[in-house]
């Protein structure tokens, strides 16, 4: 194995602020810790997250680095002491707590897994991110099963269009909402009933076509403006499941009456806060259950558009435009 050099390249970002405030510094490697693998990153994906850390309103829990980037996929070029599971040579896709927008990166190794047969790079780096975050409250907290329906809102985006595929893969019906015609022509080419939120009300759509029954579950990343929306779309002992709050938390004359009528469940969570025993726990039951998904095409990440480390602030501006389809990838290895 080769020397590892004595520096890496990384996005530093001196101030908050907008996409210009990144730009490419130099910083010693991360060093291992003893349940770490470091990991020499070919890819990175972009998420919602960096933005919002970029901005000084998301700062990473304590002991996590504080370089940009939550998911990222390369090799491991060495482990702490008590790393098991993989070795030198292993390319790996990881869940980082931090450090993805960089050369190398440190991981717990219970939060990755090997590359899907047949992957690339970047679509490795797309995977950990939304599929950690979709299964966890879709299915371990949200218990969505074959035959039921589910309501996605801001059904293209990253975490959108895994939760339609997953879904779907697990026998249920699916509705997602988005706002032009391109977004929903996208939807339906993934085999879900899309909804024009900007054109229509999705309440009543929702009523119309499941007969006034309402759906199972409504995974939402839109926060208070929509709650009251959702729990009118919910059938009874419905689940209501907050991923994001893109329009705010924070909702005035919310009436929760419905809660006790229709016997609803409203819950939530976030990933990065999560122990590395918790984020393990998703690892293991996302390589027994999704891995062999994605191994047969069943489902897939879609790579909306792939910059450079150095073309970082671009990708945080086309994330902000909300115009992208899919992940936003950022390539180290070009």
């Amino acid at each position: 194995m080769n020397q590892l050099p004595d520096s890496m390249r990384y996005i530093e970002i001196n101030a908050p602020g907008g996409p210009e405030v990144m730009r490419i510094g130099r910083c010693a490697l991360p060093v291992p810790g003893p349940d770490e693998l470091l990991i020499r990153v070919a890819a990175a994906g972009v998420n919602r997250p960096d933005v919002q850390q970029r901005k000084g309103l998301y700062p990473p829990p304590p002991g996590a680095s504080p370089i940009l980037g939550l998911e990222a996929a390369g090799e491991v070029v060495a482990l702490g002491a008590m790393a098991s599971g993989f070795y030198p040579g292993h390319k790996v896709t990881a869940l980082c707590n931090g450090g993805g927008y960089a050369e190398y990166v440190a991981v717990p190794a219970g939060q990755c897994l090997p590359w899907p047969y047949g992957f690339t790079a970047l679509q490795a780096a797309a995977l950990p991110e939304n599929y950690f975050t979709v299964w966890a409250n879709l299915f371990d907290m949200g218990h969505l099963s074959a035959g039921e329906t589910l309501l996605v809102h801001g059904g293209t985006s990253g975490i959108g269009l895994t939760a339609i595929q997953l879904a779907l893969a697990s026998g249920a019906k699916v509705f997602a909402t988005a706002g032009s015609a391109e977004k929903c022509a996208a939807i339906e080419a993934f085999g879900a009933t899309a909804i024009n939120y900007r054109t229509q009300d999705f309440v009543k759509v929702i009523a119309t076509l499941t007969e006034n029954h309402g759906v199972d579950v409504v995974l939402d990343i839109v926060g208070a403006p929509y709650t009251q929306r959702n729990f009118k779309c919910l059938a009874l002992r419905g689940r209501l499941l907050q991923v994001a709050f893109m329009q705010g938390s924070k909702a005035e004359g919310l009436d929760l009456l419905p809660v006790m009528t229709k016997r609803l469940t409203y819950t939530g969570s976030t990933m990065r806060p999560r122990t590395a025993e918790e984020k393990a726990a998703i690892a293991a039951t996302l390589k027994r259950k999704v891995w062999p998904w994605l191994e047969a095409g069943k489902v897939a990440p879609v790579i909306d558009k792939v910059f450079s480390l150095e073309e970082a602030p671009a990708a945080h501006a086309l994330m902000e435009s909300s115009m992208h389809i899919g992940k936003i990838m950022l390539d180290l290895a070009g």
